[in-house]
């Protein structure tokens, strides 16, 4: 089937092009905010071939594996739907809106609005931290006495332009979309994104005696102090003020007063009391993280490894995995990589290798459809977009959705206990390699093998012909 008849088909079941308010795409889905879902065909839309998966939230989320989710959002936009655009505001939208909010729980929707905020940026990060893994490596290789021409050296220096062009300002575009999401003016939320990493901080810490100049790590103020969970907060903040002052203020002055006084208020805020107070959840958060996934005692290594590993793609299934985005920017920033991401990273690996030992098994029960599903999602899966093995093989299937998450356990293990470091987060598997800092990559694609071997001996074991044979 042609992209633009799945798109028809997809829109077809949704009701209609006039059942999408807008359209939007991450890696792997297209995510599309409907106006009326009893308008909407889910097992129509479920069973249209090259729909990988449907998951229900605030925003309609249609699986349809890498590559193809951009491709299709782009047939929307052209059919005249906009992407990702402002929502006309309307009675009936509103109402709706107020409905679909009271059947989510608080964590729900909270973890619904960081996946908001950072699934844009996802391209970006990926792109900064695998710049920034060639430039470690270029530069690696220089000290130690190859690549020592001036090529090499600009080489080095673009590929850490890249990367820290972004990584190093994440706070400001933490804060540009969180301040879409809260419906804040963006260059604002920017602005306090920008505070959090300015110097001058330093010198207003100093000040007020709050600036410890043997461990600025341990400055009660300072630039970066709360991470970019303060920086959410800051901008949370930022609308409520910003709607309260422009209710006040006469239309004539609004371009003056409202981002004068906003600002101000903001400022004093964000910097006396949320700096301060998310910088000390973020170091609480890196310690309890250093206990669990950071101890040097091999066995709590092997054993908090293993259990992440295993319940990663369980979370994945709930929404819950988005929340980890700001822990592997605490991370970062702490201790200078992310030592998180890479043992999440082996529960793709688990559906590899669960996959194989299905397709094994089809060729013994004749189950040809099943077998072409397998062939055309693993070379995502071993590239690390999951979804397409989640929702068209071992989540259907029941069993080795379970199996392929004790199998990549191990692997998980393996890379905690051998203190494996990325530079930056994105898809698993094999192409998140040049995620890795140099001294880690090794160790990385061996937890990856190890994550295949065991997602395949363990589904081997517990799943029988009988299972495979009439799905």
């Amino acid at each position: 089937m042609t992209n633009k008849a799945l798109v028809d088909k997809i829109v077809e079941h949704i009701g209609g092009k006039s059942n999408i308010r807008t359209a939007t795409n991450c890696m792997t889905r297209l995510r599309i905010q409907v106006i009326d879902y009893a308008q909407v065909d889910l097992q129509g839309l479920k069973a249209i071939e090259g729909v990988l998966g449907v998951v229900e939230s605030d925003t309609l989320q249609v699986v349809v594996g890498p590559g193809k989710a951009k491709k299709l959002a782009d047939l929307l936009v052209e059919m005249g739907i906009s992407y990702d655009g402002p929502v006309q505001e309307d009675w009936q939208h509103n109402k709706a809106a107020i409905k679909q909010g009271q059947k989510k729980n608080g964590v729900k929707r909270a973890l619904e609005t960081i996946a908001g905020i950072f699934i844009p940026m996802i391209p970006a990060i990926i792109a900064a931290g695998i710049f920034n893994g060639f430039s470690s490596l270029i530069s690696t290789a220089r000290l130690e006495g190859g690549l020592q021409s001036e090529f090499w050296h600009i080489t080095q220096l673009l590929f850490s332009l890249i990367g820290t062009g972004f990584l190093g300002y994440f706070a400001i575009f933490t804060g540009v979309n969180a301040a879409k999401k809260f419906g804040a003016t963006e260059a604002f939320g920017g602005m306090i994104g920008a505070m959090s990493i300015a110097a001058p901080l330093i010198e207003i810490s100093k000040s007020f005696g709050l600036y410890n100049a043997d461990v600025p790590l341990n400055s009660i103020l300072t630039t970066g102090k709360g991470g970019i969970i303060g920086v959410i907060f800051g901008v949370y903040l930022l609308s409520k003020v910003e709607r309260a002052v422009r209710k006040r203020v006469p239309d004539v002055l609004d371009l003056i007063v409202t981002p004068v006084v906003t600002l101000l208020i903001v400022t004093i805020c964000f910097v006396f009391i949320i700096m301060p107070l998310a910088g000390v959840f973020s170091d609480w958060l890196v310690s309890a993280l250093s206990v669990i996934i950071g101890s040097d005692n091999t066995i709590i290594s092997i054993i908090s490894g293993y259990v992440l590993s295993a319940l990663f793609l369980p979370m994945v299934l709930l929404g819950l995995h988005h929340g980890l985005i700001p822990i592997y920017a605490i991370q970062l920033e702490a201790m200078g990589g992310v030592s998180l991401f890479p043992v999440l990273a082996m529960a793709g690996a688990g559906q590899v290798g669960a996959s194989v030992a299905i397709y094994m098994l089809c060729n013994k029960t004749h189950n040809e459809r099943l077998k072409q599903v397998i062939v055309g999602a693993l070379p995502a899966g071993v590239l690390g977009i999951g979804e397409p093995l989640i929702y068209g093989v071992t989540l259907p299937l029941g069993k080795p959705f379970i199996t392929a998450g004790l199998g990549a356990g191990f692997g998980g293990a393996y890379v905690m206990a051998t203190h494996v470091m990325a530079t930056a987060w994105g898809p698993s598997g094999l192409v998140a390699v040049p995620l890795m800092q140099p001294g880690s990559m090794l160790n990385y694609v061996i937890g990856i093998f190890i994550s295949y071997i065991g997602g395949f001996i363990i589904t081997r074991l517990f799943i029988k012909e009988s299972d495979v044979a009439n799905v």
